[in-house]
């Protein structure tokens, strides 16, 4: 068995993982991160980059080079309902570098972060390898124990920090508790063609009684996302594909013609969506963050974003320790305590729209009109900078000091 000895194992290569990695790597720490897949290329999974990402990106040096990637670019948000039109988010008056979100698919992003991680030699990314059980000694996490194909390795490190999302396996070996928010919804998530010449370029929310749609502008297709009753998915299968393609037709009627482009439920993928989090995210030797840490609804888009900004905390904050040899308990629990408060609200302010808007109006409980708060925004423009805010930026949103980079060179 292949022994591999580093200062940092990170399990799990999404964006939280790769962010870390890279950020470690960057202040002169030897860091190894492990990824299941052989790649990155796997559809319908968060690809929304949000301003307070792309500030740190600034504050690193990369956004340039992050921009000259193809993406999709969102200044504003609106919502279709009761036959109207409603502006609703405004990220032009945001302070930061870029003042929009960018859509890009995330097997790009993760490409843009692991490229540039590459180039810093403590670090290394093992594609194809699997972290299967945790190593310890008097109770302490002392690494992982991995396999790739048929090769079985041990990675000893001071530190493992689990990134692999929302069925972690190191989280569940690790015995961490989770507690639980119970969501009454999945989502389901399929691409609509768009005509790019089309007019209609905002990525949108779409509201009618009985039903809510997301479709969000990625270029040459819409990708959608439909709001469904939690397991209901087999009840629509059970109606048909017809009954489904009239289901998005109603919801969205100006996506009418586009819907009947859908051909098979294959082309549909199930997201269940979960809203939990970690009593406590570490124990001796081991960190979780991102997913990991807190599964997030996907109201906002922000999951990603919370996980990036998760990364760039903990790297700042046990960066130094690891580097010294001075890692503690103390140095994990601040992990903690600077990340727990943004993803408790974020998590509060996605349970309380799940409540008062979105299932009130999937159970068709509501009149299908926009929320008062909704024509509020739309008639007052300076309101949409609110939710910019709170969606572009998030609370507590992190930055990533020059001092740190000088240390690791």
């Amino acid at each position: 068995m292949q022994v591999i000895e580093t200062e940092c194992c990170i399990a799990g290569g999404g964006p939280a993982g790769i962010m870390l990695g890279y950020l470690l790597a960057r202040q002169g720490v030897d860091v190894v991160v492990v990824e299941k897949h052989k790649d990155f290329l796997r559809d319908f999974r968060g690809d929304t980059v949000h301003p307070s990402t792309m500030q740190v990106l600034h504050e690193l040096g990369l956004l340039d080079t992050f921009l000259k990637r193809d993406f999709q670019k969102t200044e504003h948000i609106g919502l279709n309902a009761g036959g109207r039109h409603y502006r609703m988010v405004d990220f032009s008056h945001l302070p930061t570098a870029a003042k929009f979100i960018a859509f890009m698919p995330q097997w790009d992003f993760l490409d843009f972060l692991a490229s540039e991680a590459r180039k810093l030699p403590g670090f290394q990314l093992m594609m194809e390898t699997r972290a299967e059980r945790l190593m310890g000694r008097d109770g302490q996490v002392t690494g992982i124990c991995a396999k790739k194909g048929d090769e079985d390795f041990k990675i000893r490190a001071k530190l493992t920090v689990a990134c692999d999302g929302r069925d972690s396996t190191l989280r569940e070996a690790g015995r961490l508790k989770q507690v639980q928010q119970g969501v009454p919804f999945d989502v389901l998530w399929f691409r609509l063609p768009r005509n790019v010449r089309d007019a209609s370029s905002e990525s949108l929310g779409h509201l009618a009684r009985g039903g809510f749609l997301v479709s969000i502008n990625r270029g040459s297709y819409w990708q959608a996302a439909l709001v469904i009753e939690k397991d209901g998915f087999d009840g629509i299968q059970q109606d048909g594909l017809a009954a489904f393609r009239d289901r998005v037709s109603t919801i969205a009627p100006e996506l009418a013609e586009e819907a009947q482009s859908i051909e098979s439920f294959d082309d549909v993928k199930l997201l269940r969506v979960e809203v939990n989090r970690l009593r406590k995210w570490w124990r001796d030797g081991l960190l979780a963050i991102g997913d990991a840490a807190h599964a997030m609804s996907p109201v906002g888009g922000v999951g990603i974003n919370l996980a990036l900004q998760d990364a760039v905390a903990a790297a700042r904050i046990i960066g130094p320790a690891l580097k010294k040899g001075s890692l503690s308990n103390d140095i994990l629990e601040k992990v903690q305590k600077r990340r727990e408060w943004p993803a408790e609200i974020t998590q509060a302010v996605q349970v309380f729209a799940h409540e008062r808007v979105i299932m009130p109006t999937i159970r068709g409980k509501s009149s299908g009109d926009a929320p008062f708060i909704v024509r509020l925004l739309d008639k007052v423009p300076i309101l949409r900078r609110l939710p910019a805010r709170a969606v572009g930026m998030g609370p507590r949103p992190e930055h990533w000091p020059k001092e740190l980079d000088q240390a690791g060179r």
